[in-house]
């Protein structure tokens, strides 16, 4: 199929995009009343709410004309066979576990407008060269066993076995939960696919960020998903009485890790499309009138250039350990996570581009500060992603919104990358 004839295909098939829109909030609502506590969305992995969860999605699956399953790690798969039967598919989806107290959208949006673009392709009974298939992914999040992108790395046939051994708050191992779960762990490798009945990997997904409302844009193409790093960094000084040790004899943990908060500021913002983040600091013994002893801290850096991130690490860790000297403290740095940049294929972002030219919108490209389940899939095929608007910027966050003409405007660019997609 050219261009043209895709065009007029999507076209056609979202002749009434305010219904699919206003259908795909509604089951956003749906999926979001699937909570582990009333009034907050919460659903962590091989919880009872996934599986209510899971099933929902499967009926809706095969109310699209889908042929639908749960995978050997709980993600949920429908396909929709192309005009030969078995040809390779084109991969769409996202994932369905939540962060604790989260948003209704971050990744329910892209698995639903996903199985509704496939829906108005088997209401219309049209038929693509290629098979189209949604994922839903069990677990991107990583809440529950803090190893992420659980799902879409058995998938992708990455999966870390020694994962399996990983405890929740209450010390049932990932094995047990997957068990108790129903799923067999010595299967996982069964959900690997192979790379030759894979084309690419699509994903539609909240910004989670404030460029598209700030360019007045509802949906824009993604050029990579930035790598990143994360530190424990724990400060060792001296406890003391807060009224009898000079200022000048003082090794307070509390202020140098202070200081180190200041450093990861400032060498961020000196970093070319860097961005840095301390979110959790603890200091001992914790009481009003003690100097502290020691203090605990952690350090998210990320940027969408490999190159500027290593750099920054770097320079980070060379001021911790400068102020440290100098504060009379032992520094200990555990780097507790490293994930290279995941690029987004340009070919992919180019058919992403040209489907929202034909729905009437200017083009943005634009990184993704956020993982996503891509940096597990690219191990398998291309990928490419399209960020859609949310209010604010707001995510992970039960002010998470995205409006329904944007829900509509990032269905119509979806439908239109899949009804127009050439494979590579």
């Amino acid at each position: 199929m050219d261009r043209g004839g895709a065009i007029t295909m999507s076209r056609a098939l979202l002749a009434r995009p305010a219904e699919m829109a206003a259908r795909i909030v509604r089951r956003i609502e749906e999926l979001a009343a699937i909570t582990e506590r009333d009034g907050e969305v919460t659903r962590v992995v091989f919880s009872p709410e996934h599986r209510r969860a899971a099933d929902l999605i499967l009926t809706w699956m095969r109310e699209a004309g889908m042929a639908a399953r749960m995978d050997e790690i709980g993600n949920v798969v429908g396909r929709y066979e192309g005009e030969a039967p078995s040809a390779p598919a084109l991969l769409v989806g996202s994932h369905y576990d939540t962060v604790r107290n989260a948003g209704k959208w971050d990744g329910p949006l892209g698995v639903i407008t996903a199985i509704e673009a496939v829906a108005a392709l088997s209401a219309a009974g049209v038929r693509l060269p290629h098979a189209v298939e949604v994922v839903g992914f069990s677990d991107e999040e990583g809440v529950r066993f803090s190893s992420t992108l659980l799902g879409s790395r058995a998938l992708a046939g990455t999966f870390d076995e020694g994962a399996l051994e990983a405890k929740d708050a209450d010390g049932i191992t990932l094995r047990e939960a997957m068990i108790a779960f129903g799923l067999d762990p010595d299967r996982i490798r069964r959900a690997a696919r192979r790379r030759e009945d894979v084309l690419a990997y699509l994903e539609l997904h909240i910004e989670q960020g404030p460029v598209l409302e700030k360019e007045d844009l509802p949906v824009g193409v993604v050029t990579a998903i930035s790598g990143a790093n994360r530190f424990r960094v724990e400060l060792d000084g001296m406890a003391g009485h807060a009224g009898t040790v000079p200022m000048g004899l003082r090794q307070d943990a509390l202020a140098g890790a202070s200081e180190c908060v200041l450093a990861v500021e400032a060498l961020a913002q000196a970093g070319i499309g860097v961005v840095g983040t301390v979110g959790q600091i603890a200091a001992t013994p914790g009481a009003a009138n003690v100097i502290p002893g020691r203090a605990v801290i952690s350090i998210d850096l990320r940027a969408a250039d490999d190159g500027q991130r290593r750099e920054t690490v770097s320079d980070v860790v060379d001021a911790i350990d400068e102020i440290a000297a100098r504060r009379g403290l032992k520094a200990r740095i555990i780097k507790t996570h490293e994930n290279g940049t995941a690029l987004c294929a340009p070919w992919l972002r180019a058919q992403i581009g040209a489907a929202l030219t034909a729905a009437g919108h200017r083009v943005l490209e634009l990184p993704s500060g956020a993982g996503h389940d891509g940096m597990a899939m690219i191990d398998l095929a291309d990928m490419a992603m399209i960020f859609v608007r949310c209010r604010g910027g707001v995510s992970h966050h039960p002010a998470e919104h995205v409006t329904i003409e944007d829900v509509a405007a990032g269905a119509e660019v979806l439908l239109g990358t899949i009804t127009g997609f050439q494979p590579r």
